[in-house]
């Protein structure tokens, strides 16, 4: 077994993490406070990612990327996570799913995207439909040669910027031995379609700049040339391209918590009480100690779950248990290190209460906690027959 980085993985891992620490962190409490990133901004970040060669580093080169494996790309994801969501958004990694793209979807979204010329967002949650993915309301229904679209979707991260969308909606009903089972459709849909609108969404704690966006169709009407893989396929897509991107929330927690870990240590032997360092006390030290060993716990976790999908081993068990983990080795991390800070660490003069307050959010999205234990447990019982 080896747990050593290759050179070349030592060389992304600097690379990225360079490019975090100084064209990201100057400007993240800006952000934070305005809930906004500058166009001007945005679009400097794309630039030099271009220039760096990382753009769209998920995808293979055959199609413009730098056709990174899981593993390699989940360590950039890692580096990235110990910056602002809402300014690495623009170091630009768009959904794999656009791999799904044939003919002339692949000149109109799939290499435009990989180039940096188009941006995407992926449109799923609706109001009453989170966890429940089937239970979606929004809803495509023939009407001649078009598909004509109804209903909303909200939650929508980086709708603000996105050119297109690739939004899951509902296109029929089968009747099964457990009841009514929804039929889904993946389309690509392009801002100013007529019949769709992009609105702001809510005012979250978390990701401040990072925003979510509500998106109405009413009669929007789109040809079937719009349809991404098959009619009724929406299911299989989802399944062949999305899963792992539970492991780059996972990456991301992971990096975010060894940011945060590293202020903590510094000011746990900076700051003095009694006449020597904080983190000569028990009650600091070993809340050091615990925040290391579960960083450490998951970054291998997430690591190892990479490497399966670069073997071509299943992996949904341990991608499931490595975002689990993650997520809440992330929420007690942060919890930890403002503890450490006493009361400044809830001030904003430091970075440490938005770290707090964005940790908040892992849990929930791209499957919350309970979603992940569901396909953990299904995982080890189906088996066994119960």
């Amino acid at each position: 077994m080896q747990f050593g980085l290759t050179e070349e993985q030592e060389m992304i891992v600097s690379t990225v993490r360079s490019f975090v620490e100084a064209e990201i962190y100057p400007h993240e409490a800006e952000v934070d406070r305005s809930g906004h990133v500058p166009t001007e901004l945005a679009q400097e970040i794309k630039r030099k990612c271009l220039d760096l060669g990382f753009y769209a580093c998920n995808f293979p080169e055959e199609v413009g990327g730098a056709g990174l494996g899981h593993l390699d790309f989940t360590l950039v994801e890692r580096e990235l996570g110990r910056g602002s969501m809402a300014l690495t958004h623009f170091f630009g990694r768009p959904q794999n799913i656009l791999m799904a793209c044939e003919g002339e979807q692949r000149e109109r979204y799939l290499l435009p995207a990989v180039r940096g010329e188009r941006m995407d967002a992926l449109a799923m949650t609706e109001p009453d439909a989170g966890s429940d993915v089937r239970g979606m309301s929004c809803t495509a229904v023939r009407d001649g040669g078009d598909w004509v679209l109804n209903g909303s979707k909200h939650f929508i991260s980086g709708a603000d910027h996105a050119d297109f969308f690739i939004v899951f909606v509902a296109t029929g009903v089968d009747d099964t031995p457990r009841g009514p089972k929804k039929r889904i459709t993946t389309f690509l849909v392009d801002r100013g379609t007529p019949g769709f609108e992009v609105r702001p969404g809510y005012h979250s704690v978390s990701h401040r700049g990072y925003n979510n966006c509500i998106l109405d169709f009413d009669n929007c009407r789109l040809p079937d040339a719009q349809v991404l893989g098959a009619v009724d396929g929406g299911f299989e897509v989802m399944n062949t391209w999305l899963y792992a991107t539970r492991i780059t929330v996972a990456a991301f927690c992971v990096g975010r918590a060894r940011r945060c870990f590293d202020l903590a240590l510094g000011y746990a032997a900076d700051r003095k009480q009694f006449g020597q360092p904080i983190g000569r006390f028990q009650g600091v030290g070993f809340q050091i100690a615990d925040m290391i060993t579960e960083i450490d716990a998951a970054d291998w976790l997430t690591l190892a779950a990479a490497w399966r999908l670069d073997q071509g081993l299943p992996a949904n068990r341990e991608i499931a248990s490595a975002k689990l983990y993650a997520s809440e080795m992330l929420a007690r991390v942060t919890d930890r290190s403002l503890q450490v800070f006493g009361g400044m660490g809830l001030m904003d003069d430091l970075p440490i209460e938005r770290f707090w307050r964005d940790a908040r959010v892992e849990r929930i999205w791209d499957g919350t906690s309970e979603i992940q234990r569901h396909i953990i447990s299904r995982d080890l019982l189906r088996p066994l027959g119960a």
